[in-house]
């Protein structure tokens, strides 16, 4: 397509295929900057393409800013959780505001994120530090000390959190003393996090000029297992109250531009609590399944939200109204094996046969023996949906656990 040069230029941080299919379709210039490996794909199908390496950010760090600089790219905009660190400190630099680099550290640490959000005036569970086995045992005790529990009543779970990693990676569930014991020491430090009880959701939100331009609710029906788009009228009518704690965040997070995707939970007497907040794009391909339901291409959203050149009228044009132009619900489940040892895939004839069936990626097992999960695992490849009743998709996708796609 061709690209506009009184609009942004691009630089996308990360490397995905549909974010740059996405971006060849679309009328902004862009360069995307990944590492070596992506070198020679890049030449072969004539893709804009600069080699860095994310690793931590160090004294060289600045090089690729001022190379961006250079170029004349507006804004950079993170794909992943490892890069949104080098997108604040990258874009403090193209958009000469320091306080970008800031806000990216409170994305990426969970303990920060927590308290800049409680000083916000928003609801959090109790969370602490731990830096050894010791500190989570007395939070354990701490924790069910407070909630009053007897000699004998069975403890409150705890979680336990990565500082710096996407969602589901590095968490565990701690019932039991005897489970701290079984924690890897270079897992630490740690975030501890008291249990919610209730209804745990994600929202994807699309912020220009510190207003919501688009706001999705994502649905899971079990989480690290399943999740669909828009959500049931059941979640959806909670729809006001989600926007409020959205406009909270973006007022106590200081977001003028780009793309959120937090967590939370509402508790059965409907208040909500903040689990945690993104500034990238949702696991669970759920960029994938918006543009099934709705039409539109999230990672183009995304780049209208970053670049500083977009105009209301594009906007306006670009995104359709929230649940009522939805053609319907799009879903997916995350496969894990059931047995420990697997020999070859094998699709149930009733997930294959159900109407709400479209494709799936799984692939043939390389190894016969599946390996222990620790706590939420990586599934080994998604199985997507798609049909126009919330309910009938929801049950759908609690079903699929239940059956053996490797044998």
């Amino acid at each position: 397509m061709d690209k506009d040069p009184n609009k942004g230029y691009i630089a996308m941080l990360g490397w995905s295929l549909n974010a740059i299919e996405a971006l060849e379709r679309f009328d902004r210039r862009y360069v995307i900057v990944a590492p070596d490996w992506a070198q020679e794909y890049c030449e072969q199908h004539n893709i804009p393409y600069i080699p860095w390496n994310f690793e931590r950010l160090n004294d060289r760090s600045m090089e690729i800013a001022e190379t961006l600089k250079d170029m004349q790219v507006d804004v950079a905009i993170p794909l992943f959780e490892e890069t949104v660190e080098w997108a604040g400190a990258i874009n403090s630099v193209l958009m000469d505001n320091p306080r970008l680099y800031g806000q990216s550290i409170l994305f990426r640490d969970k303990a920060l994120m927590k308290r800049r959000a409680q000083l916000g005036g928003i609801r959090v569970g109790i969370f602490e530090e731990a830096h050894d086995r010791e500190d989570v045992v007395r939070f354990l005790k701490r924790v069910n000390q407070t909630l009053l529990k007897l000699d004998g009543d069975p403890n409150d779970p705890i979680h336990l959190k990565a500082f710096d990693k996407a969602g589901c990676l590095g968490h565990r569930v701690i019932r039991t003393p005897d489970e701290i014991d079984m924690i890897p020491e270079e897992e630490f430090p740690v975030l501890m996090e008291s249990h919610l009880d209730g209804w745990e959701f994600a929202v994807e939100a699309w912020i220009h000029d510190g207003k919501i331009r688009f706001l999705n609710i994502s649905e899971y029906v079990t989480l690290g297992y399943s999740v669909f788009v828009p959500a049931t009228p059941e979640l959806e009518k909670y729809r006001p109250q989600i926007t409020a704690q959205i406009e909270k965040l973006i007022k106590t997070f200081d977001i003028q531009f780009g793309f959120i995707h937090p967590e939370y939970f509402v508790t059965s007497d409907g208040e909500m609590y903040f689990g945690e907040v993104a500034y990238r794009p949702p696991g669970f391909k759920v960029f994938e399944l918006l543009e099934r339901a709705y039409g539109f291409n999230a990672y183009q959203a995304m780049v209208l939200m970053f670049d500083p050149k977009t105009t209301e009228e594009e906007i306006t044009a670009f995104f359709p109204r929230e649940v009522v132009d939805a053609k319907g619900y799009a879903g997916c489940f995350g496969v894990y094996p059931r047995r420990r040892v697997v020999s070859r895939l094998e699709i149930p004839e009733e997930t294959e046969q159900h109407e709400y069936f479209e494709s799936h990626e799984l692939t043939t097992p390389l190894e016969e023996t599946v390996t222990k999960r620790t706590a939420f695992g990586t599934h080994w490849g998604l199985i997507y949906f798609f049909g126009d009743e919330p309910h009938k998709m929801r049950d759908l996708l609690k079903r699929q656990e239940e059956l053996d796609f490797y044998v």
